[in-house]
């Protein structure tokens, strides 16, 4: 009996699934075992130093991106929205622009969507210092203790960043 055997199979597939997944305490998607947020001193928009100590206390969506980038364009007006609502609850957003053409098109990007948050301009070394970022956008979830507690690639949904934001609130 083949049919039997494939059922209790995938039977067997499902129900391993099932109780992994309910013994991870995870408090929203992306999750993952917090790390702490890496030192850094980047030069901001304006031309002043932005560092992890900016951040200290506040929940943090730290994002990676490039002006060129589909998925990035977006998400940005999101961005633009979370700040002006979750601002004056200890919330910011960190854009970290990995353009390789330098400030020209980042400058005009943030003007042009009206980005109402820190923008900094990294590099590889940069990327690498926060856990290696191979695919943009990349975000990062930071809580008040200044830890990574989720890692996106890709684009994700605005109602799941804003669901880990306010549980992180």
């Amino acid at each position: 009996m083949p049919t039997i055997s494939r059922f209790l199979s995938l039977l067997a597939v499902v129900l391993t699934a099932i109780a992994c997944s309910s013994s991870v305490e995870a408090p929203f998607a992306g999750s993952e075992p917090a790390r702490p947020l890496p030192e850094f001193s980047i030069q901001d928009l304006e031309g002043n130093l932005f560092t992890n100590e900016n951040l200290d206390g506040r929940v943090a969506l730290v994002n990676f991106w490039a002006t060129w980038c589909g998925p990035c364009k977006i998400e940005m007006p999101w961005f633009v929205e979370f700040q002006r609502k979750y601002k004056d609850q200890g919330f910011t957003v960190l854009a970290i622009s990995l353009d390789e053409e330098g400030w020209d098109p980042v400058r005009e990007f943030a003007a042009r969507l009206e980005l109402n948050f820190p923008i900094v301009l990294g590099d590889d070394a940069v990327a690498d210092d926060f856990g290696g970022i191979h695919a943009l956008p990349t975000t990062l979830m930071v809580n008040r203790a200044g830890e990574i507690v989720a890692t996106h690639t890709g684009l994700v949904s605005r109602s799941t960043y804003e669901q880990e934001i306010e549980a992180m609130l």
